[in-house]
Order: C-alpha cells, then sequence, then structure tokens
C-alpha cells in the first residue's frame, strides 16, 4: 500500500482527498498544524474510512518536525493543500502570506529531495488566470494574478516548474482548482470555515440556518445572463477523486511537469447558486444586491478536455447535487465541526 503524505490533510479539500485515496486503496498520512481546521476531523475520517488515519501536527514551516515526519514515513508521494487560503486577507497581510505558503512549500520539497519522494501533486488554483481572455479557460492561457494569494499561487508553480527543469526523475502535478463546494454525502465532513464565510455557498447555507441575516450579491452589472459574476462550481468530492487520478497518472508518465484545470467546464452565476439553494432548501433566501467588489470578473470556468484526455477526470455532480450535500453538512453541523 502506498502511503502519501497528505499536507493540511484536515482542511476542507484535503479531508475528502484523504477519503478518496483511502477508498483508491492508499494509505494518506496527514501533516496539519489546524490553523485552519479542526483536530476533530481525524475522528470524523476515521469514522467515514473505517481505517486509522495518522496525524502529524506540524507545521510545514518547521524544517526540522517536517524533516522528522518524512524520515518516519518515507512517503511514495505527496500531496500538498497546506497554506493560507483568503484572498481578503491576504491583501491585509501580504508578509504573512508570501512567509507561509512559500517556506512551506519550500521546505516539503527540500524534504523530498534528501528522502527521495519523487511525485508531488500540488494545490493551486484558477486564481493564477486572473481576468481571462475569454471562456472557457484553457491551461495554456497567459496567466496573471490580482491578490497576494493569487501571487503566491503562481509563485509557487514557477518554482516548481523550476525545480522540474533541473530534476527530470521527478514527477510533478500542479491542478489548478476552479471553485470547490458540496460535502461528503455522510455529512461528517464538508466546508467549515472560520468566522464569517469568504465563499458563497457557506454563506448562503449560514443565512439558511439563521446565522447570517441575508447573502449580498456583489454586483448584477457584468457581462453574464443574469448580470451576477459566473464561476465553475466543483463537487469537491469530484475535485478530491481528481487528486487521485493524478497520482495514479505520475506513476505511468515520464515528463517531469503536468498541469490539469480541475473544472466542470460549465459557468454559474451568483443567482443560479442562490435559486438552486431555495430549491434544496424548499423557500426563499434573504439577499441584497450591493456594489461590485473592486476585482472581481465576470466569467470563469475550465476547460476540462485535458484532465479528461489525459486522466480520465470528468465531474459527476450537478449544481443541485452540490448545493444539496452542502446544505445537509450545514444542518447536521449548525456549530461546524465540534
Amino acid at each position: 500500500m502506498k502511503k502519501v503524505l497528505v499536507t493540511g490533510g484536515a482542511g476542507y479539500i484535503g479531508s475528502h482527498t484523504v477519503v478518496a485515496l483511502v477508498e483508491a486503496g492508499y494509505e494518506p498520512i496527514i501533516v496539519d498544524n489546524f490553523y485552519n481546521a479542526s483536530p476533530k476531523v481525524i475522528d470524523r475520517l476515521e469514522l467515514i474510512t473505517k481505517k486509522k488515519i495518522k496525524c502529524y501536527n506540524v507545521d510545514c514551516c518547521d524544517a526540522s518536525k517536517l524533516d522528522e515526519v518524512f524520515k518516519e514515513v518515507k512517503p511514495h508521494a505527496v500531496i500538498h493543500f497546506a497554506g493560507y487560503k483568503a484572498v481578503g486577507e491576504s491583501v491585509s497581510k501580504p508578509l504573512m502570506y508570501y512567509d507561509n505558503n512559500l517556506t512551506s512549500l519550500l521546505k516539503v520539497l527540500e524534504c523530498m529531495v534528501k528522502y527521495e519522494v519523487k511525485n508531488l501533486v500540488f494545490s493551486s488554483s484558477a486564481t493564477v488566470y486572473g481576468d481571462p481572455k475569454s471562456v472557457p479557460i484553457y491551461e495554456d492561457f497567459p496567466l496573471h494574478v490580482t491578490n497576494p494569494y493569487g501571487r503566491t499561487k503562481l509563485m509557487i508553480e514557477e518554482i516548481l516548474t523550476d525545480f522540474a527543469k533541473v530534476n527530470p526523475d521527478f514527477r510533478i502535478a500542479l491542478l489548478r482548482y476552479f471553485n470547490p463546494i458540496g460535502a461528503h454525502e455522510s455529512h461528517l465532513i464538508g466546508e467549515d470555515p472560520n468566522g464569517i464565510p469568504n465563499n458563497l455557498v457557506p454563506y448562503i447555507t449560514q443565512v439558511c440556518i439563521g446565522k447570517l441575516a441575508k447573502l449580498r450579491v456583489f454586483g448584477n452589472d457584468y457581462k453574464t445572463h443574469d448580470g451576477t459574476g459566473v464561476r465553475d462550481y466543483i463537487h469537491v468530492c469530484d475535485l478530491a477523486l481528481g487528486h487521485v487520478l493524478t497520482l495514479k497518472r505520475l506513476d505511468e508518465v515520464t515528463d517531469s511537469l503536468y498541469i490539469y484545470n480541475l473544472g466542470t467546464g460549465k459557468g454559474s452565476s451568483v443567482l443560479d447558486v442562490l435559486h438552486t439553494m431555495e430549491k434544496v432548501v424548499g423557500h426563499p433566501i434573504a439577499h441584497e444586491i450591493v456594489a461590485r467588489r473592486p476585482g472581481d470578473i465576470d466569467a470563469c470556468y475550465a476547460s476540462p478536455e485535458k484532465a479528461f484526455k489525459e486522466l480520465g477526470f470528468k465531474a459527476k455532480y450537478d449544481l443541485y447535487d452540490m448545493c444539496k450535500s452542502a446544505w445537509e453538512f450545514q444542518e447536521n453541523n449548525p456549530d461546524g465541526i465540534k
């Protein structure tokens, strides 16, 4: 059984990927300092998988402790999720983001070199495309970022590209996610933000459950079918499976660097999501239209062609499924994962 070190494995996408790894016959081992996640996630992962999940409470920026983990685990591959992720916070605290996100990646790479761990899947983001020239977005589109969070993703992609050129025996995949939403069917894990949610769907579900008064829709004058921003929403379980398919692909290929979009290829607007959630919960959801946010773009959705052709990846959940699972997680965990 191949061991996969999952940094940030207690987080939203990481935890769902851990489940997918177990189901695919891998042995995931988590490294997480629980900055953005609850330690209770580990208990819930064990309930879902019926397996003991090894977890190290370690910050990836701590070189000596991370070295101890690699020395003990000797993983076959690494999936690197660990990093700060809030766009707004990155604007107000850029140095914190550059320090944490870049340092953690560099320390992981140093350990991989030292212990000859040759396969890496990196959690990148569609933010590296900025405001795309057209949609759908293909992997060879120009890259442009507008905030420190996105810039750390792009800088890490550049670091890994340089690293791959001089380490042809490594196999590295950059996965550019679009907008993950939804939750595992067990209702035990899902998106569990600290404080007021930054993302659309948990904000809506918290309005539905009464924790927030109403949804603010930022702008209705975009060049889209209903005037609100369009994004590519993908179920987190589909996204998790994409990581498993990528790991398998890295064991079969000969080049050192691969880049894939992980999305559905379909754009949904803010109001599409809102109205779908209204169907799920069975009543109108309080909302108001307010001014645009600086930096928001009209539309952003993926071309998933390359991921389908090379990985066999195809999202299976539709928007209703995504919203339904998100709401069921919120209903079953009104105060989050405690």
